[in-house]
């Protein structure tokens, strides 16, 4: 037998494992790298976060992203070639993290590496006849194993589509196995670029379990904070702050086929772009509309279409007053939360750092439970198969050597 198998084998027996996590979204802000102590399986999972560090991306790297990110005709050379260089240099980042930390690469049982998003394909969206869903993650995770020396686990979304997803969100696997709570109806926010929500219900019925997209999150304010500053996004929301909502434009954002469409959905940044919201000005004649006003505009487009999303799913559900769990970078913008919270008077609300996993690392402890699962779970968690959500384990698996 392959020696790596042995090993693979032998963790999947261990009564706990040692995870690091990675993840790295459409805000294209850095790598955040998440090392974690992760024991039992499905419903029985205890996740202890031991250390957190966001590697950030320097401005040519970002760059070199942005070429192919959300394009429709692309460099088809570059994408190959950043495909090998960002699976090589998230490898080499978790050496370094580690290292830093003090801890042996050979202490750790496994990376699960999200690799980086560079176009989300749902068929609501393509709407080409012939094709279904579809996603593309770069940074082939063998890569990361031969920089890392660790076994890797990656590519998690294709399974997800394969067995009937969207490949998005797959927040809800770790959102029930690490936060679900016998009583307690609650409401996993995450607002990263696009925004998402998982709905944990207090009876622990997995089969009731909802999640979906909402629309932006901070995919437009960071676009147009880096157009207006020197700054990657609009901290503590001082630009929004400032200004006031237009109207006629914030109805102009509104105004798309995806947020009449039925529940659950995904998007991502190559609808909600820079060109949407041009498209939006020309139509409510808001070409001239003031840097702070647009920026207030599009915090209330995030804050409106998070909170219409949510309503409406208590109202189907019956669901009265929820804890809502805020993470992901829109959890730091006070006037995006201030907002939210105003339009859901009904909800009791806090961050996730209150459940012991700090907000900002909540994605990427997401992919380590999502690995401990493909490793050493028992597959006997029913979803129901629904829409949105199969029941499957996801992640392929890349030996070091």
């Amino acid at each position: 037998m392959n020696p790596q198998l042995q090993r693979l084998y032998a963790i999947a027996q261990k009564p706990e494992r040692r995870i690091v996590g990675l993840m790295s979204g459409t805000s294209l802000d850095g790598l955040d790298v998440a090392l974690c102590r992760i024991s039992g399986s499905g419903g029985q999972t205890r996740v202890v976060l031991e250390q957190f560090e966001t590697v950030p991306y320097g401005e040519p790297f970002k760059d070199s992203i942005r070429a192919v990110f959300a394009k429709k005709q692309i460099d088809f050379e570059h994408l190959t070639l950043l495909n090998e260089q960002i699976g090589r240099q998230h490898g080499r980042w978790v050496a370094q993290c580690l290292k830093g930390w003090g801890v042996d690469p050979a202490e750790v049982d496994l990376v699960a590496s999200h690799g980086q998003t560079v176009y989300h394909a749902p068929q609501q969206q393509h709407r080409r006849p012939g094709y279904l869903n579809a996603t593309l993650q770069i940074g082939d995770g063998d890569h990361v194993a031969a920089e890392a020396g660790i076994i890797t686990l990656s590519d998690f979304r294709q399974r997800h589509i394969a067995h009937g997803g969207e490949g998005a969100p797959l927040a809800v696997y770790g959102d029930y196995f690490m936060f679900s709570q016998a009583g307690e109806d609650r409401i996993l926010l995450n607002m990263g670029g696009i925004a998402n929500f998982t709905y944990l219900p207090g009876s622990l019925d997995a089969s009731v379990v909802f999640t979906t997209d909402t629309g932006p999150g901070n995919t437009l304010l960071d676009a147009y904070a880096r157009q207006f500053t020197d700054k990657p996004y609009d901290e503590d929301g001082q630009m929004a702050a400032a200004g006031e909502v237009n109207g006629a434009l914030l109805d102009a954002l509104k105004d798309h086929p995806f947020f009449v469409q039925p529940f659950p959905k995904t998007t991502g940044p190559e609808v909600f772009s820079r060109e949407y919201v041009q498209n939006a000005q020309q139509h409510s004649h808001t070409e001239t509309i003031a840097p702070n006003d647009l920026m207030a505009t599009l915090a209330r487009f995030s804050a409106e279409t998070i909170a219409q999303s949510i309503t409406q799913i208590l109202t189907q559900g019956g669901i009265a007053h929820p804890h809502v769990y805020m993470s992901g970078g829109g959890a730091h913008n006070p006037v995006l939360t201030g907002t939210i919270e105003a339009l859901l008077p009904g909800c009791t609300f806090a961050k996730t750092d209150a459940l012991g996993i700090a907000g900002d690392a909540k994605e990427a402890v997401l992919f380590a439970v999502l690995a401990n699962e493909a490793i050493a779970g028992t597959g006997d968690i029913n979803f129901g198969n629904r829409q949105g959500v199969p029941s499957v384990s996801m992640g392929k698996i890349s030996f070091y050597k």
